[in-house]
């Protein structure tokens, strides 16, 4: 059994959201967490159908729980919460009134916010759980991650193409398609494998309209959406005090690694190749990202890129770290570049290549060129910012 990092600590005296994508392993964590809890799972048909129906049910069962804010042990889980808002309004009045807490999981808050639902009002903490991360495997293998994808199940099955088949048809293709509220169902199919081939990249919404055949907004709508339903996110450019021209648009990134090569129809990534670059690059800043969530530091992730593409991957908080990612197995001066010009322009405290040389060493003007494992030892032991 996989132990995951996220501690949800302050659900022992809070009501607190767990959002994240779906498979990534929410209700397995919440059972290992409280395996006693009250808990009501609107995944399944009986449980929506008659909580839809009446959403009092839940404060009249609460109630029935003898609870207050003293006596409770464990908090009361409702997975799934999106798909009754209506609920919101129940579970304030019984933190209000009863001083119970709630874990309320789910994989988007995109129908909340649309329906102008009760997100309680500052009464509930936020927490991500994201698809597996480096320190929670044994034996974390690179090759397979980068093929596999790192949602629990697809790591760790054998063969997971039809899982993978499964999880975009089933569910990118219909339920985020559900979230368009568009009818023109092809286009956003399109957009999903035009957004996964440009995964990284800058992203220039006229060129993917015009592949996709829709108005540049309605890309913007649709990219708007996988950001709200967790399946991607932006990576902006940073801009602070710029004395040079910049690229000012952000970059998108899948959540998961496995999900684009499926998108994207690609085979298997063999090292050395430009994929697996790519691959490579995904795989550390997600990583990045999750640290930055599961370490509490929140850190701001953005990327520098000049008009003339001089550029670094990774820069994390105010500059403290500047990264540059690269799959070679012999970093050199060319791959130096971008973070000698970062040094230049802003001062950085730290600058880091991560690549897949054997061994970490430094320049001799204090670039860091670091193993993609002694990388992730130093960030989630804390030892990088």
């Amino acid at each position: 059994m996989i132990k995951r990092i996220l501690d949800l600590d302050l659900s022992a005296t809070e009501t607190c959201f767990l959002w994240g994508p779906r498979q990534t392993g929410k209700t397995t964590l919440l059972r290992q967490l409280y395996p006693d809890a009250s808990r009501y799972d609107l995944l399944l048909a009986d449980e929506y159908r008659r909580l839809v129906q009446d959403p009092t049910l839940i404060r009249q069962e609460c109630r029935a729980l003898g609870l207050d804010a003293t006596s409770q042990t464990d908090p009361i889980i409702i997975d799934e919460i999106q798909k009754i808002p209506e609920l919101l309004d129940e579970v304030h009045w019984l933190i209000e009134n009863l001083g119970l807490r709630f874990v309320l999981c789910g994989s988007s808050s995109r129908k909340l916010r649309r329906q102008h639902a009760n997100l309680l009002g500052g009464r509930a903490v936020r927490y991500e759980l994201f698809p597996l991360v480096y320190p929670e495997v044994a034996d974390f293998d690179l090759d397979r991650a980068l093929n596999h994808g790192l949602l629990p199940r697809h790591y760790l099955s054998g063969s997971p193409k039809r899982l993978l088949q499964a999880y975009v048809g089933d569910y990118l293709r219909e339920e985020i398609t559900a979230e368009a509220l568009t009818r023109n169902v092809p286009a956003f199919s399109r957009f999903l494998e035009v957004a996964a081939l440009s995964n990284g990249e800058v992203v220039n919404y006229t060129n993917v309209a015009r592949e996709c055949g829709v108005s540049s907004p309605t890309v913007k709508q649709y990219y708007q959406i996988l950001e709200d339903t967790l399946i991607g996110f932006q990576v902006p450019a940073y801009r602070r005090r710029a004395k040079r021209r910049v690229v000012a648009a952000s970059r998108f990134y899948f959540f998961d690694i496995g999900v684009v090569a499926q998108l994207t129809r690609r085979g298997v990534v063999e090292p050395g190749s430009e994929l697996f670059g790519r691959a490579f690059e995904h795989f550390l800043v997600t990583e990045i990202r999750a640290h930055a969530s599961y370490s509490a530091k929140q850190y701001p992730l953005a990327y520098w890129r000049t008009v003339s593409q001089i550029e670094v991957d990774c820069v994390l908080g105010a500059h403290e770290v500047a990264v540059e990612i690269k799959s070679t197995d012999r970093a050199d001066g060319r791959h130096l570049k971008g973070l000698r010009e970062f040094r230049e322009e802003f001062g950085a405290e730290r600058l880091v290549l991560v690549s897949r040389d054997p061994k970490p060493r430094v320049t001799d003007d204090g670039i860091e060129i670091l193993p993609w494992r002694v990388f992730l030892d130093r960030l989630w032991g804390g030892e990088l910012i």
